[in-house]
């Protein structure tokens, strides 16, 4: 009897990220005191001048109807105009597609370049989305595992070793998810000058580009190494700068003949975004970064509080990472120790015993090819995030 369900999806694993946060919210909703560490979710409201934007466009009969798949077109000019204000990057609206969030630019790109048996190199550890994404496009995903002595940061040689013939493209994002790793301007031109003297695609994730900390620095790849010509495309959202992860509007910019077949793929999928998502999203790009940088000193805070919990917890080492929002705690010092009457040999396991006895939800190391690591979001309440790892702490002590 054959399947009922296609092969394709049948092979595809559902979201980690995503499936934590949403047992952790069933168990919150039913009474349970569970602090989620899970989502990548901003815990700020979406500013005021944004939210009156989309109420304005509620009322505006324009809205109520079919767009262009690429986009409203003062949109695209304002990603175009916020590209070149905020990393030097220089394009024409027509090199814009707006889609469905930051995950959508990144299949779309995928769909948009793979040919099945091309090989991408992702970086270790990596969003839980890349490898899945693509297996959607019928290509062959290369985790590449970088130094955690090296704070996770990629370099020239790791790509090299991992690279073949039929290496197409490689993901590459700085700051990252999970590790918070932000590589330096002088290696992202190096590894840009790489990619361009072996005819490798690059797909920069630039969607954490103002979550930046201390001396670091993020530079887009293509404005740093030109020698890439137009073999980038640059994916990026609304969804962490502007609180707007519910909004769903991200885009990918790269060159026409990309886009032409992005748009086509897009226009047999979607079609347009959502108009009132649309029109806030304008608002956001043109206006000031005034409630982004409110956002950047409270999760710059909270970086901080959180690598210096995790480090007095026996067992736990934590880098203090230089962007996004996240820490990625080394938690194999943990591993087959008593804890909650219960032995962990795995850091997937520890994340079910944490659930289970103190009820902190985390994202094991396993879901960003690094066993042994979990993933703990600080963009949550400064409360919530010290109750939580008190907890953990407390665990530890008693076993």
């Amino acid at each position: 009897m054959s399947a009922r369900v296609s092969d394709l999806l049948g092979g595809l694993a559902p979201s980690a990220t995503l499936a934590v946060d949403a047992k952790a919210k069933a168990l919150k909703a039913a009474g349970e005191p569970v602090i989620g560490f899970g989502a990548g979710e901003p815990d700020f409201p979406t500013p005021v001048h944004i939210v009156e934007a989309a109420a304005k466009a509620c009322y505006d009969p324009v809205n109520y109807k079919y767009t262009p798949t690429a986009g409203l077109g003062e949109l695209r000019e304002a990603i175009a105009a916020k590209s070149m204000r905020d990393s030097g990057l220089k394009v024409g609206a027509s090199q814009v597609l707006v889609t469905n969030g930051g995950k959508h630019a990144v299949i779309t790109a995928f769909m948009s370049v793979l040919d099945p048996g091309d090989e991408v190199l992702i970086p270790a550890p990596y969003w839980t989305t890349y490898p899945e994404a693509v297996y959607l496009a019928r290509a062959k995903a290369v985790p590449v595992m970088t130094s955690s002595a090296n704070g996770f940061r990629v370099t020239v040689d790791e790509l090299e070793r991992a690279r073949t013939k039929r290496t197409k493209l490689l993901v590459f994002v700085s700051p990252s998810n999970p590790s918070g790793a932000v590589v330096r301007p002088a290696d992202v031109a190096a590894i840009g000058r790489w990619a361009a003297e072996h005819d490798i695609w690059v797909i920069c994730d630039e969607i954490y580009e103002h979550l930046v900390y201390g001396d670091a620095t993020h530079v887009s790849l293509p404005v740093v190494a030109p020698e890439l010509t137009d073999r980038w495309i640059v994916v990026n959202g609304v969804a962490k700068t502007y609180a707007m992860t519910g909004w769903r509007v991200g885009w990918m910019i790269s060159a026409p003949d990309v886009m032409d077949a992005a748009i086509n793929y897009q226009s047999q999928t979607t079609s347009n975004i959502s108009n009132i998502s649309q029109r806030a999203a304008v608002a956001a790009l043109t206006g000031d970064l005034l409630a982004v940088e409110e956002m950047r000193e409270a999760f710059d805070r909270r970086r901080k509080i959180m690598a210096s919990m995790l480090n007095a917890i026996d067992g736990v080492h934590c880098a203090l990472p230089d962007g996004a929002f996240y820490c990625f705690p080394d938690v194999s010092g943990l591993l087959g120790r008593p804890l909650g009457g219960r032995v962990a040999t795995s850091s997937s396991e520890l994340a079910e015993v944490l659930l289970e006895t103190i009820q902190i939800a985390v994202v094991p190391g396993e879901a960003f090819g690094a066993p042994g690591f979990f993933r703990l979001s600080y963009a949550l309440g400064d409360d919530d995030l010290v109750e939580g790892l008190e907890r953990l702490a407390a665990l530890v002590v008693t076993g």
